[in-house]
Protein backbone atom coordinates (compact mmCIF):
# COMPACT_ATOMS: atom_id res chain seq x y z
CA UNK A 1 0.00 0.00 0.00
CA UNK A 2 2.96 2.63 0.92
CA UNK A 3 4.57 1.71 -2.37
CA UNK A 4 1.51 2.28 -4.47
CA UNK A 5 1.00 6.16 -2.48
CA UNK A 6 4.61 6.90 -3.46
CA UNK A 7 4.20 6.32 -7.07
CA UNK A 8 1.24 7.59 -7.38
CA UNK A 9 2.21 10.70 -5.68
CA UNK A 10 2.48 14.17 -7.59
CA UNK A 11 2.38 17.75 -5.74
CA UNK A 12 0.07 20.46 -6.98
CA UNK A 13 1.23 23.09 -9.37
CA UNK A 14 5.02 21.87 -9.45
CA UNK A 15 5.67 22.75 -12.88
CA UNK A 16 8.37 21.18 -14.98
CA UNK A 17 10.92 20.76 -11.56
CA UNK A 18 8.34 17.93 -10.85
CA UNK A 19 9.68 15.72 -13.85
CA UNK A 20 13.27 16.23 -13.27
CA UNK A 21 13.05 15.52 -9.22
CA UNK A 22 10.83 12.79 -9.26
CA UNK A 23 12.12 9.83 -9.31
CA UNK A 24 14.90 10.34 -6.74
CA UNK A 25 12.05 11.81 -4.53
CA UNK A 26 10.09 8.33 -4.77
CA UNK A 27 13.56 5.95 -4.58
CA UNK A 28 14.19 8.05 -1.14
CA UNK A 29 10.78 7.41 -0.26
CA UNK A 30 10.85 3.66 -0.74
CA UNK A 31 14.14 3.37 1.19
CA UNK A 32 12.56 3.93 4.30
CA UNK A 33 9.76 1.10 3.19
CA UNK A 34 6.58 2.78 5.14
CA UNK A 35 4.20 -0.14 4.55
CA UNK A 36 1.21 2.25 6.46
CA UNK A 37 -0.84 4.40 3.76
CA UNK A 38 -0.75 7.69 5.80
CA UNK A 39 2.96 7.35 6.76
CA UNK A 40 4.06 7.17 2.79
CA UNK A 41 2.07 10.32 2.25
CA UNK A 42 3.41 12.11 4.69
CA UNK A 43 7.11 10.97 3.70
CA UNK A 44 6.72 11.49 -0.01
CA UNK A 45 5.27 14.73 0.35
CA UNK A 46 7.86 16.19 2.96
CA UNK A 47 10.60 14.57 0.13
CA UNK A 48 9.04 16.44 -2.52
CA UNK A 49 9.00 19.88 -0.49
CA UNK A 50 12.84 19.26 -0.08
CA UNK A 51 13.81 18.35 -3.40
CA UNK A 52 11.95 21.39 -5.00
CA UNK A 53 13.36 23.59 -2.53
CA UNK A 54 17.11 22.22 -3.65
CA UNK A 55 15.75 22.28 -7.10
CA UNK A 56 15.19 26.31 -7.44
CA UNK A 57 18.58 26.77 -5.79
CA UNK A 58 19.89 24.91 -8.74
CA UNK A 59 20.94 21.68 -7.24
CA UNK A 60 21.46 17.92 -8.50
CA UNK A 61 18.72 15.56 -8.50
CA UNK A 62 20.32 13.54 -5.66
CA UNK A 63 18.84 12.39 -2.33
CA UNK A 64 22.16 12.41 -0.74
CA UNK A 65 22.75 16.08 -1.49
CA UNK A 66 19.37 17.10 -0.73
CA UNK A 67 19.15 15.34 2.91
CA UNK A 68 22.26 16.86 4.55
CA UNK A 69 21.95 18.32 7.59
CA UNK A 70 22.38 22.26 6.43
CA UNK A 71 20.03 21.73 3.51
CA UNK A 72 17.36 20.49 6.10
CA UNK A 73 17.10 23.30 8.28
CA UNK A 74 17.70 25.31 5.58
CA UNK A 75 14.23 24.21 4.01
CA UNK A 76 13.09 24.32 7.50
CA UNK A 77 13.88 27.99 7.97
CA UNK A 78 11.90 28.80 4.48
CA UNK A 79 8.97 27.60 5.77
CA UNK A 80 8.55 28.98 9.05
CA UNK A 81 6.20 31.66 7.54
CA UNK A 82 4.05 29.49 6.04
CA UNK A 83 3.87 26.64 8.78
CA UNK A 84 3.26 26.53 12.44
CA UNK A 85 6.12 25.07 14.98
CA UNK A 86 4.65 22.32 15.53
CA UNK A 87 4.15 21.48 11.57
CA UNK A 88 7.91 22.82 11.32
CA UNK A 89 8.96 19.99 13.99
CA UNK A 90 7.30 17.08 12.26
CA UNK A 91 8.89 18.26 8.96
CA UNK A 92 12.08 17.88 10.71
CA UNK A 93 11.58 14.10 12.59
CA UNK A 94 10.30 13.14 8.40
CA UNK A 95 13.28 14.23 6.86
CA UNK A 96 15.96 13.12 9.44
CA UNK A 97 14.21 9.85 9.09
CA UNK A 98 14.63 9.37 5.74
CA UNK A 99 18.22 11.11 5.65
CA UNK A 100 18.96 7.39 8.15
CA UNK A 101 17.65 5.71 5.13
CA UNK A 102 19.35 6.83 2.73
CA UNK A 103 22.92 7.67 4.05
CA UNK A 104 22.70 5.52 6.94
CA UNK A 105 22.66 5.95 10.88
CA UNK A 106 25.22 8.24 11.88
CA UNK A 107 27.15 6.07 14.37
CA UNK A 108 30.90 5.73 14.41
CA UNK A 109 30.95 1.84 14.45
CA UNK A 110 28.18 1.55 11.49
CA UNK A 111 25.26 -0.31 11.43
CA UNK A 112 24.26 -1.01 14.79
CA UNK A 113 24.38 -4.85 15.61
CA UNK A 114 21.20 -6.87 15.24
CA UNK A 115 19.94 -7.78 18.60
CA UNK A 116 18.18 -10.56 20.11
CA UNK A 117 15.30 -10.98 22.37
CA UNK A 118 11.45 -10.85 22.75
CA UNK A 119 9.44 -8.87 20.52
CA UNK A 120 6.95 -7.97 22.93
CA UNK A 121 9.84 -6.64 24.81
CA UNK A 122 11.63 -4.74 22.12
CA UNK A 123 12.13 -1.28 22.53
CA UNK A 124 11.02 0.96 19.24
CA UNK A 125 13.59 2.18 17.15
CA UNK A 126 13.42 6.02 15.85
CA UNK A 127 11.79 5.06 12.90
CA UNK A 128 9.21 3.23 14.02
CA UNK A 129 8.43 6.23 16.64
CA UNK A 130 7.90 8.12 14.03
CA UNK A 131 5.37 6.02 11.85
CA UNK A 132 3.72 5.53 15.41
CA UNK A 133 3.71 9.66 16.06
CA UNK A 134 2.21 10.06 12.42
CA UNK A 135 -0.36 7.73 12.50
CA UNK A 136 -1.92 8.67 15.77
CA UNK A 137 -1.81 12.22 14.36
CA UNK A 138 -3.89 10.77 11.50
CA UNK A 139 -6.75 8.86 13.05
CA UNK A 140 -9.91 10.01 11.73
CA UNK A 141 -11.79 11.57 14.47
CA UNK A 142 -9.74 14.17 17.57
CA UNK A 143 -11.16 10.92 20.30
CA UNK A 144 -8.96 9.05 18.79
CA UNK A 145 -6.28 11.12 17.86
CA UNK A 146 -6.12 12.08 21.67
CA UNK A 147 -6.84 8.99 22.97
CA UNK A 148 -3.84 7.17 21.03
CA UNK A 149 -1.35 10.11 21.92
CA UNK A 150 -2.31 9.91 25.31
CA UNK A 151 -1.28 6.19 25.10
CA UNK A 152 1.75 6.99 23.99
CA UNK A 153 2.44 9.52 26.54
CA UNK A 154 1.80 7.28 29.36
CA UNK A 155 4.07 3.93 27.88
CA UNK A 156 6.96 6.57 26.62
CA UNK A 157 6.85 9.20 28.66
CA UNK A 158 5.77 7.63 31.75
CA UNK A 159 6.71 3.86 31.66
CA UNK A 160 3.33 2.38 32.68
CA UNK A 161 1.97 -1.08 31.52
CA UNK A 162 -1.64 -1.77 29.71
CA UNK A 163 -3.29 -2.52 33.05
CA UNK A 164 -1.73 0.76 34.79
CA UNK A 165 -2.87 2.75 32.02
CA UNK A 166 -6.27 2.29 31.64
CA UNK A 167 -7.09 3.18 35.27
CA UNK A 168 -5.07 7.06 34.80
CA UNK A 169 -8.21 9.55 35.63
CA UNK A 170 -7.59 13.35 35.39
CA UNK A 171 -7.21 13.59 38.55
CA UNK A 172 -3.88 11.46 38.20
CA UNK A 173 -2.08 14.13 36.42
CA UNK A 174 -1.19 17.05 38.47
CA UNK A 175 1.89 19.73 37.59
CA UNK A 176 4.20 20.48 40.62
CA UNK A 177 3.86 24.30 41.07
CA UNK A 178 7.37 24.48 41.74
CA UNK A 179 9.33 22.85 39.35
CA UNK A 180 6.95 22.21 36.77
CA UNK A 181 7.69 18.50 36.75
CA UNK A 182 4.50 16.88 35.37
CA UNK A 183 3.32 13.88 37.82
CA UNK A 184 1.68 10.77 37.26
CA UNK A 185 -0.34 8.65 40.11
CA UNK A 186 -0.08 5.48 39.62
CA UNK A 187 -2.71 3.08 41.11
CA UNK A 188 -3.21 -1.07 41.94
CA UNK A 189 -1.00 -3.11 43.18
CA UNK A 190 2.24 -1.51 42.00
CA UNK A 191 0.80 1.89 43.42
CA UNK A 192 3.44 4.95 43.33
CA UNK A 193 3.75 8.30 41.92
CA UNK A 194 6.03 8.83 38.51
CA UNK A 195 7.34 11.41 36.48
CA UNK A 196 6.56 12.15 32.90
CA UNK A 197 9.42 12.73 30.48
CA UNK A 198 9.61 16.45 29.65
CA UNK A 199 9.20 15.69 25.92
CA UNK A 200 5.57 14.18 26.19
CA UNK A 201 4.45 16.76 29.65
CA UNK A 202 2.46 18.86 27.53
CA UNK A 203 0.87 16.61 25.90
CA UNK A 204 -0.43 14.34 29.24
CA UNK A 205 -1.14 17.78 30.87
CA UNK A 206 -3.17 18.98 28.12
CA UNK A 207 -5.30 15.55 28.02
CA UNK A 208 -5.86 15.95 31.09
CA UNK A 209 -6.97 18.81 31.63
CA UNK A 210 -9.65 18.77 28.85
CA UNK A 211 -11.50 16.35 31.27
CA UNK A 212 -13.30 15.87 34.43
CA UNK A 213 -11.41 14.62 37.40
CA UNK A 214 -12.61 11.42 37.60
CA UNK A 215 -12.81 10.86 33.92
CA UNK A 216 -10.59 8.45 32.29
CA UNK A 217 -7.71 9.20 30.34
CA UNK A 218 -8.47 6.16 27.79
CA UNK A 219 -11.66 5.66 26.94
CA UNK A 220 -13.29 8.05 28.99
CA UNK A 221 -16.60 7.57 27.73
CA UNK A 222 -16.38 3.38 28.58
CA UNK A 223 -19.05 2.54 30.69
CA UNK A 224 -16.52 -0.11 32.17
CA UNK A 225 -12.82 -1.20 32.38
CA UNK A 226 -12.72 -4.72 30.72
CA UNK A 227 -8.89 -6.35 30.89
CA UNK A 228 -9.26 -5.40 26.83
CA UNK A 229 -10.13 -2.47 27.18
CA UNK A 230 -7.39 -0.72 25.60
CA UNK A 231 -6.10 -3.50 23.38
CA UNK A 232 -9.84 -2.90 22.27
CA UNK A 233 -9.21 1.02 21.54
CA UNK A 234 -5.97 0.37 19.38
CA UNK A 235 -7.67 -2.14 17.10
CA UNK A 236 -10.51 0.28 16.82
CA UNK A 237 -7.88 3.01 15.57
CA UNK A 238 -6.63 0.69 13.29
CA UNK A 239 -9.70 -0.46 11.92
CA UNK A 240 -9.76 -0.66 7.90
CA UNK A 241 -6.08 -0.36 7.78
CA UNK A 242 -2.15 -1.89 7.97
CA UNK A 243 -0.90 0.91 10.34
CA UNK A 244 1.20 -0.73 13.23
CA UNK A 245 -0.48 0.77 16.07
CA UNK A 246 0.81 0.86 19.80
CA UNK A 247 2.07 -2.27 21.87
CA UNK A 248 2.56 -0.15 25.80
CA UNK A 249 4.82 -2.75 26.75
CA UNK A 250 7.31 -1.97 23.74
CA UNK A 251 6.76 1.71 24.83
CA UNK A 252 7.20 1.00 28.46
CA UNK A 253 10.68 -1.05 27.41
CA UNK A 254 11.60 1.92 24.93
CA UNK A 255 11.22 4.36 28.31
CA UNK A 256 13.60 2.02 30.19
CA UNK A 257 16.16 1.82 28.10
CA UNK A 258 16.11 5.48 27.11
CA UNK A 259 16.71 5.97 30.84
CA UNK A 260 19.55 3.35 31.49
CA UNK A 261 21.30 4.65 28.61
CA UNK A 262 21.33 7.86 29.85
CA UNK A 263 22.81 6.83 33.00
CA UNK A 264 19.78 6.94 35.94
CA UNK A 265 20.33 5.74 39.22
CA UNK A 266 19.46 2.19 39.63
CA UNK A 267 17.39 2.57 42.22
CA UNK A 268 15.61 5.43 40.98
CA UNK A 269 14.00 2.98 37.94
CA UNK A 270 12.71 0.51 40.14
CA UNK A 271 10.72 2.66 42.26
CA UNK A 272 9.85 4.87 38.75
CA UNK A 273 8.89 1.03 36.87
CA UNK A 274 7.10 -0.13 39.62
CA UNK A 275 9.48 -3.47 40.65
CA UNK A 276 11.03 -4.70 43.34
CA UNK A 277 14.28 -6.18 41.92
CA UNK A 278 16.42 -5.61 38.73
CA UNK A 279 15.54 -9.39 37.65
CA UNK A 280 12.19 -7.57 36.04
CA UNK A 281 14.78 -6.04 33.69
CA UNK A 282 16.70 -8.69 32.43
CA UNK A 283 14.81 -8.78 29.31
CA UNK A 284 16.18 -5.89 28.56
CA UNK A 285 19.75 -6.23 28.50
CA UNK A 286 20.01 -7.37 24.77
CA UNK A 287 18.91 -3.52 23.93
CA UNK A 288 21.23 -1.46 26.44
CA UNK A 289 23.69 1.19 24.48
CA UNK A 290 27.26 -1.11 24.83
CA UNK A 291 29.90 0.95 26.56
CA UNK A 292 33.45 1.23 24.69
CA UNK A 293 36.07 -0.53 26.63
CA UNK A 294 38.08 2.14 27.60
CA UNK A 295 34.89 4.30 29.18
CA UNK A 296 34.20 1.04 31.11
CA UNK A 297 37.26 0.36 32.35
CA UNK A 298 37.26 4.02 33.68
CA UNK A 299 34.05 3.39 35.49
CA UNK A 300 34.83 0.85 36.94
CA UNK A 301 37.92 1.70 38.31
CA UNK A 302 36.55 4.98 39.96
CA UNK A 303 38.70 7.92 40.51
CA UNK A 304 42.15 7.71 40.44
Amino acid sequence: MGTHVIDAYAPHNAGPAWPRVAGEVRRAVKRTQPTAAPVARQLVYVMAQLALFADGRGMVASAEAWLTHEMIEAFITSRRAHVTESTQGNYRSRLRRLRAAVLGPELASGDPARLSGSRSSRPYSPAELTDRWEWANSRPTPYLRTGMKSLMALGLGCGLDTPEAQWVRARHVRRDAENGAVRVEVTGTRHRITVCRHAWEKLLIDAAGALEPDQFLIRPDAPTRGKNIIANFVARARRGSDDPGILLGRARSTWIVELVDEGIPLTTLVAAAGVDTLHALSRLMPYFAPVEAARGEQLLRGRA
